[in-house]
């Protein structure tokens, strides 16, 4: 049996030189990414930035407000997302305790 060793002992030795930019675009489907330190610090205009959270809620209310997205949806009623809705209900009422302006 031969001496093991690491798969990329063995790349190393049979691969050609790559171009690092073909390689990343390979490996990300052609979907490439900016690199941080390139991309411009700028966001598309009329576009909000939403950060995941994470909550434990009754589950009556939560079938509700379940139910109350998919008829919303249904009806072609805004808002009908279980996220915009819950935006629309928080925000009044950060609002109104100060919390934002």
């Amino acid at each position: 049996m031969s001496e093991r060793r690491p798969l990329t002992e063995g790349l190393k030795s049979q691969t050609p030189q790559v171009d690092p930019a073909v390689e990343r675009q390979f490996v990300l489907n052609g979907k490439v990414k900016p690199s941080p330190d390139t991309s411009p610090d700028t966001s598309f205009p009329g576009m909000v930035s939403r950060s995941p959270i994470n909550a434990r809620i009754r589950t009556d209310l939560a079938h509700a407000l379940k139910r109350a997205s998919l008829e919303r949806q249904l009806s072609g009623t805004v808002p009908y997302r279980v996220q915009d809705i819950l935006e629309s209900v928080l925000e009044p009422w950060l609002k109104t305790n100060g919390f934002i302006p």
